[in-house]
């Protein structure tokens, strides 16, 4: 129940920050164009500080274990998703956009402040390993997805500011350094801003839509409802099955929050990826609105699910 609770709260919360942008949008304050600047914002600039920030947490050996088991487990869940979503492609007609919308969730706006609330801050930490994985496969497989292009280019995935940050976090909290305290402030106050920017974005967008097409669109219902609940419960036969839960002390919390990561609605970084690259941004903001709607209800099913089978 408490979940379920903090669960409508954050999501009202994300609801009220997408009513800003539409209203911002209807009362002439910004055009249809201003999303794609500030979808460059987040992609580029807020968001690699939400990665490095998140890495920002003392060492010990058993964060360290903790880590590994978070991470294996969330690259684990991505090749699942991965090759289950080509499985779906080959049997029915989904396009790009719905293809990467099944694969990736919103782990960062939504989850990390719900394990904040629910489990306490220093299992974020864990929940940023998630964040970091996902990192990796969006901007490798997800981008080529969503341009519908294939071709590889190492050079330009090393060059990814988001790549970059994730690996710079990583080094420092494994070296034990810490950001100074002017720097570091600055990094996590603009990291704290992917929320309400992802979420203005999409609010924009939206306003810029006929509403009735979003709640009458039948395919963004399917998309959502498979990457809501079909797809977490393979994650959960993946954690109850694989003898994850014997690899840590704290391994069922951690599986949890990989859990929820998991179990989350489609991420935002779609939108705004599909903006950039000119592809549909109205079709990702409908099937990223109605999971978000959905999500209300799924999320607690997928947790007493995992408590009751592992």
């Amino acid at each position: 129940m408490e979940l379920s609770i903090l669960l409508i709260k954050q999501i009202g919360s994300l609801f009220v920050m997408i009513f800003f942008g539409y209203m911002a949008f209807k009362l002439h304050l910004v055009k249809f164009e201003d999303s794609k600047v500030l979808s460059i914002l987040s992609l580029y600039v807020i968001f690699p500080c939400v990665i490095i920030d998140s890495f920002q947490i003392g060492y010990s050996q058993e964060r360290m274990q903790g880590l590994t088991l978070a991470i294996v487990a969330s690259i684990g869940v991505h090749i699942l998703y991965i090759a289950v979503s080509y499985v779906v492609k080959k049997i029915a007609p989904i396009n790009p956009i719905e293809e990467a919308s099944l694969i990736y969730s919103n782990a960062g706006n939504l989850i990390i402040p719900l394990v904040a609330y629910v489990l306490g801050t220093e299992w974020v930490f864990y929940c940023s390993a998630y964040v970091a994985v996902q990192n990796v496969f969006i901007w490798t497989h997800g981008r080529s997805v969503i341009r519908e292009a294939r071709e590889f280019n190492l050079k330009q995935l090393l060059l990814n500011p988001n790549i970059i940050a994730t690996v710079l976090g990583m080094t420092l909290f494994v070296t034990k350094v810490s950001l100074p305290s002017v720097l570091g402030n600055a990094v996590s106050a603009t990291g704290s801003m992917v929320g309400p920017i992802s979420m203005i974005i999409t609010g924009i967008i939206i306003a810029s839509m006929d509403l009735k097409n979003v709640f009458t669109n039948l395919r963004a219902y399917g998309v959502s409802a498979a990457r809501l609940m079909i797809y977490p419960l393979m994650v959960i036969l993946l954690c109850c099955g694989s003898g994850m839960l014997n690899w840590h002390p704290q391994a069922e919390q951690i599986l949890l929050i990989v859990l929820l990561a998991s179990a989350a609605p489609t991420a935002s970084m779609i939108t705004q990826l599909a903006q950039i690259y000119n592809k549909d941004a109205h079709n990702a903001s409908v099937i990223n609105v109605m999971s978000i709607i959905f999500c209300i209800i799924t999320m607690p099913v997928m947790v007493f699910v995992f408590q009751a089978l592992c």
